[in-house]
Formats: structure tokens, C-alpha cells, sequence
């Protein structure tokens, strides 16, 4: 499971809805991270992402869309990586 520290007392598991959650990490919690995420997506089609306080299982299809932008202004560097969820035609 990719994980992400933060402190809270209870999780839940998000399954609908919208979501989104930003946190800031060190380098070497972002490479755990990514690692575990590689390996989650190695091993199948399906992501388990949380923190201490939620957590998302995702089944994702191919292709997955990775968005690259640079804004030299900002100083700032972005990469966003998209998982489109399998409908259940394809996965039934």
C-alpha cells in the first residue's frame, strides 16, 4: 500500500464521491512512496493509496495519462499521473 504520513485518530475508506488531499513529504517519504506504488502496479491493475486518516483501493485500465508542467516563474515543477477507473464491463 502506498502511504502517506499524516496524524489523525481514525481512517476511512473513500469509495464515491470526489476527493483530494495534498501533503508536503521529504524526499526519502516520497521514494517509499513511489516505490510502493510501482510495485502495487507490477503486481496488477489495482492501487491502494492512503494515509493515517483514509484510504482509496483503485482499479485502474491503461492507458494512464502523466501530465508534465513547468512554470519557470514559480520555480515549480509538476507531474500529475491519472488512473482512469475499469468500468465493470471490462473487469466482469
Amino acid at each position: 500500500m502506498a502511504h502517506l504520513p499524516i496524524l489523525r485518530d481514525k481512517k476511512r475508506v473513500i469509495e464515491t464521491g470526489e476527493f483530494e488531499f495534498e501533503t508536503y513529504v521529504s524526499k526519502k517519504e516520497l521514494i517509499n512512496f513511489l516505490k510502493n506504488l510501482i510495485e502495487q502496479m507490477e503486481h496488477g491493475n489495482e492501487v491502494t493509496i492512503s494515509s493515517d486518516e483514509w484510504e482509496i483501493n483503485f482499479n485502474f485500465t491503461e492507458p494512464v495519462e502523466v501530465e508534465i508542467e513547468l512554470n519557470s516563474d514559480e520555480r515549480k515543477l509538476e507531474i500529475e499521473i491519472e488512473f482512469r477507473q475499469r468500468s465493470k464491463i471490462q473487469s466482469g
